[in-house]
């Protein structure tokens, strides 16, 4: 796939309003599919469905979260930090700055630690 075609790729996904409030929400801290649906106001499939786009652009990662219970849930953070588009010379450039994934692990959150760690080795 040539660049342009990651660029219009990008943008189109950007395009929507639910990835970019899913993008907002999880920027902030990681959050369920569920919470999303709360805060987005939108229903799961649609949360579901614009999860698994930001996915294929690696602008959201998902990871699991163990519950007290012994139970576990898949939670979501953004990975994208900003998306510059340059144009010169009749041709775009697109830089896409990622965040700092140490910065957005739960430091509460033993399985978020347990996982940069063994990522890290």
């Amino acid at each position: 796939m040539s660049e342009d075609r990651d660029l219009a790729d990008v943008l189109d996904a950007l395009s929507d309003e639910y990835a970019r409030a899913i993008l907002a929400e999880t920027s902030t801290e990681p959050m369920s599919a569920k919470t999303l649906s709360e805060r987005c106001d939108a229903s799961l499939p649609t949360v579901y469905r614009r999860i698994e786009r930001l996915q294929e652009h690696d602008l959201v990662t998902e990871r699991t979260r163990m519950k007290p219970d012994g139970g576990h849930h898949k939670v979501y953070t953004a990975t994208l930090s900003s998306l510059t588009i340059d144009l010169d010379d009749g041709e775009y450039e697109a830089t896409v700055e990622r965040t700092d994934r140490a910065a957005d692990l739960d430091a509460d959150d033993a399985a978020d630690r347990l996982t940069y760690m063994w990522e890290n080795l």
